[in-house]
């Protein structure tokens, strides 16, 4: 049977960083039967303006969320930045430089970028700091820096953001199951994988697909 497990996730969203060890034990459970296949969904894409004092507050009062329900680590550092602009699209579009250039080095490339954007305070929004994860990750480095840049993926990257909105996402990590053509919503949000693993093998097992389903893509 045709089954894809669908992650909608945004490499500079907190929750989905905390959402990571789940994403990592799905691929290591379920990956040989359902392929887990990223789609960066946009969270802050082409911002322009640098975040405010307020801004800021906001952000790492969301952080403090994710810390204390997922128990993974920041860096608070990051909020000493001066003129840091919170624009998500270019860690969306290396991703899917990534998974347009190696598939299969796509979800440690999307580790690596959680990491070392709340983990490590590095700037994912820098072309060279991408570069260098998506090498660790096992990607030709001269590769992805000439393909990143073009015109075809920034379309494909925008064609993520369309895909995401048409299935009716509104927030990230969302996972939705995809069997045969038809769609079911597995979480809209974070949830440790061990309240989603009973859910999967059902489905796996050819069970009702999930909660219910999302708009078509």
């Amino acid at each position: 049977m045709d089954r894809e497990i669908l992650l909608i996730v945004d490499p500079m969203c907190s929750w989905c960083w905390g959402f990571s060890p789940t994403i990592g034990a799905m691929a290591e459970e379920f990956a040989g039967q359902a392929p887990i296949f990223p789609i960066v969904g946009g969270l802050r894409p082409l911002t322009e303006d640098p975040m405010t004092g307020q801004a800021k507050a906001e952000v790492r009062h969301h952080w403090a969320d994710v810390e204390k329900a997922s128990g993974q680590s920041f860096d608070y550092s990051f909020f000493d930045r001066d003129g840091f602009i919170y624009d998500t699209e270019p860690a969306c579009r290396a991703l899917v430089t990534v998974r347009t250039l190696k598939p299969e080095a796509a979800l440690g490339f999307l580790a690596a970028q959680h990491r070392a954007f709340y983990a490590e305070n590095r700037d994912i929004t820098d072309a060279a700091v991408l570069a260098e994860l998506a090498e660790t990750a096992g990607v030709d480095r001269d590769a992805f820096l000439a393909a990143f840049p073009t015109r075809k993926l920034i379309y494909l990257t925008a064609t993520d953001f369309f895909r995401s909105q048409s299935m009716g996402v509104t927030g990230f990590p969302t996972v939705v199951l995809r069997s045969e053509g038809n769609l079911s919503l597995l979480t809209a949000g974070f949830q440790p994988f061990a309240a989603l693993k009973p859910q999967l093998e059902n489905w796996i097992a050819g069970g009702v697909d999930a909660e219910k389903e999302p708009a078509k893509a």
